[in-house]
């Protein structure tokens, strides 16, 4: 006999991350996208409506603005089947701490999908599991909403970066440079480019902004990385780094007062 499909809800900042995911799902069949949010404070009114007791299986995205994914889920009176997404590996660490299904570390790939699926298949009981029911559940979520909210740790020190099938890591010491080319996103060291799967503007939200400026809408620098800031004619900006290449980055007039004011000039 074939069995139900569970309802499935995503919840991720980013449009492009929803879209990518929602045509991986698309392949397995015990699932049914039922909606998605890119607005964590709407899908929670969602959530917490009649409609969100239909939910079986939330794809949850940890780090977002104005709300984190532990916070979303400390203001559900249910907790449905949780499978995260990151971008960072220290916040999977945080999330087996909720007892979720899995955690998917995007770039996401069909590999990751297949193993946080057939884990829901093999658990999906015909009531919530225990670690649902636990009364030290919300306040778990509470205390690590509350650690993202600090600040003091939130900032990752690597990032992951697709390599063929392959998931690597890239120590955020080395990147020179986040730039957006061709409709995709890279992690520059050295000269060597690592694809990554956030934008620029995503990037800038959840790096430390103490070490990575954006300096126009295609390119994020890690400031340790300034070598010289030439100042040609027309008030026009460029910032050569301390890579082999001497990359020169031009800024954009409108980041010009920040840049001078984080480098203190």
């Amino acid at each position: 006999m074939e069995s139900t499909q569970l309802n499935a809800y995503l919840v991720d900042d980013e449009p492009l991350a929803i879209e990518r995911l929602s045509r991986l799902l698309a392949k397995f069949d015990s699932l049914k996208i039922v909606g998605a949010s890119n607005d964590p404070a709407e899908a929670l009114d969602f959530l917490s409506g009649e409609a969100g007791s239909s939910i079986d299986v939330l794809f949850l995205d940890i780090q977002m603005p104005g709300m984190n994914g532990f916070e979303l889920l400390s203001r559900l009176q249910e907790q449905p089947f949780i499978i995260f997404t990151t971008a960072f590996d220290e916040y999977a660490l945080r999330a087996f701490q909720v007892n979720s299904i899995d955690y998917l570390l995007k770039p996401i790939d069909t590999d990751q999908l297949e193993r946080a699926v057939g884990k829901l298949d093999r658990v999906r009981p015909a009531d919530k599991p225990v670690w649902q029911q636990n009364p030290d559940l919300p306040s778990l979520l509470k205390e690590l909403a509350a650690s993202l909210r600090g600040g003091q740790h939130d900032y990752p020190r690597r990032i992951a970066s697709r390599v063929g099938e392959r998931i690597s890591f890239v120590d955020l010491d080395a990147v020179t440079h986040f730039l957006a080319q061709d409709k995709l996103t890279y992690a520059v060291t050295e000269g060597r480019m690592h694809c990554v799967d956030q934008s620029i503007a995503e990037l800038e939200r959840r790096l430390d902004p103490a070490r990575f400026l954006r300096v126009h809408r295609s390119a994020l620098v890690n400031v340790d990385w300034i070598r010289e800031v030439n100042s040609w004619f027309a008030g026009k900006v460029i910032l050569s780094l301390k890579d082999v290449q001497h990359t020169q980055i031009p800024v954009a007039r409108d980041r010009v007062r920040l840049l001078k004011t984080r480098l203190g000039l």
